[in-house]
């Protein structure tokens, strides 16, 4: 048997790529995250696949359903939200496996971030005003920051910041940025990506702290903070400039 790790993506249940559609409906064990997962998917299991919403279970008692299923033999898809590769806790269940013996693939998905730029139609990435994205967060109560990455030393680059759990200390993100960015630096906040309740917040370092207290936003959302959100006059890329030897590989 294998474990698929497969992410769900953002939040709509089309969302999740073809691959995973396919892993998850031919496996006859479903571990998922309920409190993130759509239950839509879920009806793209197979009859009678054992169903289990991991929300309220804990590392031990996760890959202890990952176990009796090895010994059965029988596939498990492992549903993560957004993309298992970014804040998805799921390199400790590898290493659980890896000591296991249990053999295991990763399915990617869509990530929160990629669905919050369409969600704002904006590229990350703009010549000449920024090529470089930071998928951070900050430290508070779960686990902390290694040392290096706070936004205070992030923030240096101005590099364009896009910061997952940490909608409800945005306060202290606008006050670790505004040295570094400045007050009239874009910034936007995607709340539910890609979901009938998605909420878009856009503004600047300035006011998106009030915006989000406004909306009452403490949870999946992402703030992106950076010059290319606010971008306009910049010069076309040399992709598909006219000046560009297309008959050079």
């Amino acid at each position: 048997m294998t474990v698929y790790f497969i992410g769900a993506g953002p939040g709509a249940a089309d969302l999740i790529t073809v691959r995973g559609a396919r892993t998850l409906a031919a496996a006859p064990v479903c571990l998922y995250a309920g409190s993130l997962v759509p239950r839509e998917l879920l009806a793209e299991c197979p009859d009678g696949a054992r169903l289990v919403d991991t929300s309220r279970l804990n590392l031990d008692e996760i890959i202890a359903e990952c176990v009796s299923a090895h010994e059965a033999g029988r596939d498990v898809a492992r549903l993560h939200s957004g993309d298992p590769s970014v804040f998805s806790a799921v390199a400790e269940q590898m290493r659980r496996l890896d000591a296991a013996g249990i053999p295991y693939e990763v399915v990617p998905g869509v990530p929160a971030f990629a669905a919050a730029a369409a969600a704002l139609k904006r590229e990350l990435t703009v010549p000449t005003v920024g090529q470089t994205v930071i998928l951070t967060r900050i430290a508070q109560q779960a686990t902390p920051m290694p040392p290096g990455e706070d936004l205070a030393t992030l923030g240096r680059s101005g590099a364009l910041l896009v910061l997952h759990l940490a909608t409800r200390y945005v306060d202290r993100v606008v006050e670790e940025l505004l040295p570094h960015y400045g007050a009239e630096c874009p910034a936007a906040v995607v709340a539910m990506a890609s979901r009938p309740d998605e909420l878009v917040l856009r503004g600047t370092l300035a006011d998106i702290a009030g915006q989000v207290k406004e909306a009452g936003l403490v949870r999946t959302s992402v703030i992106i903070v950076g010059r290319t959100l606010g971008a306009e006059q910049f010069r076309d890329s040399h992709l598909y400039s006219p000046e560009r030897d297309r008959h050079v590989c």
